[in-house]
Order: structure tokens, then sequence, then C-alpha cells
């Protein structure tokens, strides 16, 4: 996790435009309460300083809107309730995002969380393998749908491995692939944080191969009905977002304990994950970057049919992101940090006069 960038004025600004919410007009309250479904994930620290903190619960309100908070086990379980309606609002990595997206669930992915190195690829503490070349005829769990997955097909054709005729891909729960690896049921696992750094730790599994770049990026989708009915909500929630960044950014230590807390994990492997494995320090806006890391993993996508068909995929990708709400955010902070900048300034320099008069006055 990388050193906070923010000052306590842009903190203070930042949860000054939340609390102001409160002031906007709405009718809602004579009508039926609207409802917000969204979920939270151990991989998705900011998700759990928002609930925690409470901070949606009471700025919805204005908005005359419930909240349900949905707990996420993985990308895949992201897109089945986002497409399902379960949800409305998801955390679930880029490729996981455009996978669906490319495959007809109607999202679209309106801000970034994190850039995360969650995945990686792992074997058993007495597995004599130490390169994923070695895995031709190997069993290797995975969870489909997800990041760890699409790491394990892109490590797989780095090293010349086909994942249809190479190796068997046993498709698990990330939980559930932890577990048959420690039992020695699979001989690798395309491993997840938290979880993964417990395995390490607690089980003496060991990550064989690491590659930041063939991770996708933290991001939030949002359905594409809900974009339309409801744009003043993905705009408190966004707003949230960045308040629970500037928040972890500066409460390093309170952050890493509640990691601890809500996945039931050692501090120092909520510290390993939190801060070795986890830049939340970047824009919430998607863009180029994103798209970047979308664009490499594209050909994989569609040589191992993850995707219905290249032209669907590159549709997909044209019109992925949604980018209005989170400029928005950034903008209106942007403004809040300057006025409160210039206010600080005035009430300075008000100081500074009368601490001047009052000198002037001594005999």
């Amino acid at each position: 996790m990388k050193k906070s960038s923010l000052s306590k004025t842009a903190i203070f600004a930042l949860a000054s435009i939340v609390i102001g919410l409160s002031a906007f007009p709405t009718s809602a309250s004579a009508v039926e309460p609207r409802k917000l479904a969204l979920d939270y994930a151990y991989w998705n620290p900011l998700s759990l300083v928002i609930k925690k903190q409470g901070w949606l619960e009471k700025d919805l309100l204005p908005l005359n809107t419930t909240i349900q908070w949905v707990y996420s086990a993985g990308s895949n379980k992201a897109n089945e309730n986002l497409n399902a309606n379960a949800i409305q609002i998801g955390s679930h990595a880029g490729a996981a995002a455009f996978v669906a997206r490319a495959n007809g669930v109607p999202i679209k992915t309106i801000g970034v969380f994190s850039q995360p190195e969650w995945a990686a690829l792992v074997v058993g503490k007495d597995s004599v393998i130490t390169s994923p070349s070695q895995l031709k005829g190997k069993k290797i769990a995975a969870t489909k749908g997800t990041d760890p997955y699409f790491f394990l097909l892109q490590t797989l054709r780095k090293f010349g491995l086909d994942d249809r005729n190479d190796v068997e891909i046993v498709n698990l729960q990330h939980s559930d692939g932890r577990a048959t690896l420690e039992r020695g049921d699979v001989d690798a696992w395309a491993g997840l944080d938290p979880l993964m750094a417990v395995s390490v730790k607690t089980s003496g599994s060991k990550i064989i191969y690491r590659n930041a770049g063939f991770n996708s990026y933290g991001v939030l989708s949002a359905r594409e009905d809900f974009i339309k009915s409801s744009p003043d909500i993905i705009t408190v929630v966004l707003k949230e977002y960045e308040r629970a960044r500037a928040w972890i950014l500066s409460n390093p230590d309170e952050a890493v304990a509640l990691l601890a807390e809500e996945a039931n994990i050692d501090t120092d492997v909520a510290l390993t994950v939190l801060r070795d494995r986890t830049n939340i320090n970047l824009s919430l806006i998607p863009g180029e970057a994103q798209r970047a890391v979308l664009v490499a993993i594209l050909p994989t996508l569609v040589a191992d049919a993850q995707v219905r068909s290249e032209v669907d995929a590159k549709a997909a990708l044209a019109t992925q992101y949604e980018v209005s709400f989170a400029t928005a955010v950034l903008q209106a902070a942007k403004g809040a940090v300057k006025k409160a900048v210039v206010k600080k300034k005035v009430v300075s320099k008000k100081k500074a006069v009368v601490k001047k008069k009052a000198v002037v006055k001594k005999p």
C-alpha cells in the first residue's frame, strides 16, 4: 500500500462533499423507499471500510434508499449476482467485468478501487514443482470467471502449455481450491489473496509464479438499467469509495486491523495483502490503464472461448467504461479542496490581523 499523497485538507473536503449530500432536494420521502444491493469482499478493502463505518446507510437516507450488503466470494459471484439483479453494483476484477459484458451481462464499469497483485500460482508445501513449465499433465484448481483463472490462462500460454490438452483445470471456488491444494488433491492452485497469503503462512504453500501484469484492476460495475434509473445513488456510492480510499491511506494500521478482523486472518497476513500486494492510491476513473490490460488478455480469452466471439469482445471493450460519474466525483472533490484551502487561508489571514492588532495595542 503506497503512502498517502492526500492532505488532511483533501480528506476533510471529501468527507464534506459526502455530508453535503443531505442538502440535495428529494421528494423520495413521499414514495416507497428505493433499494440498493451491493457487494463487499475481503479482496476489496474499500468495501469493508464503507460497510463498517455505515456511511452509505447514513448518506443515502436523503435519497430514501435502503442498503443490502451481499458477500462476494469471487468475481464470478459478482457477475452472477449482477446478471440476476441480486445486486445493482458489484466489485470484481476488470477482466471478469469485461468477460461478463462480452457475454451479454448488461453492466458497465463505473470506477476503480485498486491495482492489486492478488493472483499467483501456488503449489503445496511438499511439491517439487518450481516453475509453471513443470505443470504438464498436472491438475490445477482455479475459479473460472475470476482473475486467478485468467492469470492461469495467461501463464500457461506464456510457458507454452495448452489449458485443454496439457493440464487439467479443476473448477472450484477460491476457498475450496485452497483446501484442495492443501490436501494434496491437486498439484497447483491459481490462488487469490487473502486466502493465498494465509495458505502460505499457515500451511507452507509456495508461490511459484507471480506476474503483476497478468492481474487486472479491481473495479466497480453497475447494471445498465440501474445507471439509467439511479444516477444519484451511483454518485453517492462512488463518493463513499473515495472517502474510504482517503480513510485507508490516512489510517493504514486501522485498515490492516479491519481486514484482519473481517477476513478472520492474522494481522501480519493482512499487512502483506494491503501493503505489499494492493495499491489503492490511484484514480477512481477507469481508462487507458485498465483498457490496456484487457487488450493484452483479449487473444487469450478468445482462444479459450471465454467470450462468445472476438467481435463481441471488441464491442464490449469499446463500451465497457462509464466514466461520467467518477469524473464528476473527482471534479467535485477538487473543487471542495480548493474551497477548503481558500477558507483556511482566509481564516489564517484573519488570525494574523487580530494578532497584529493585539501587538500594536500593547503599551
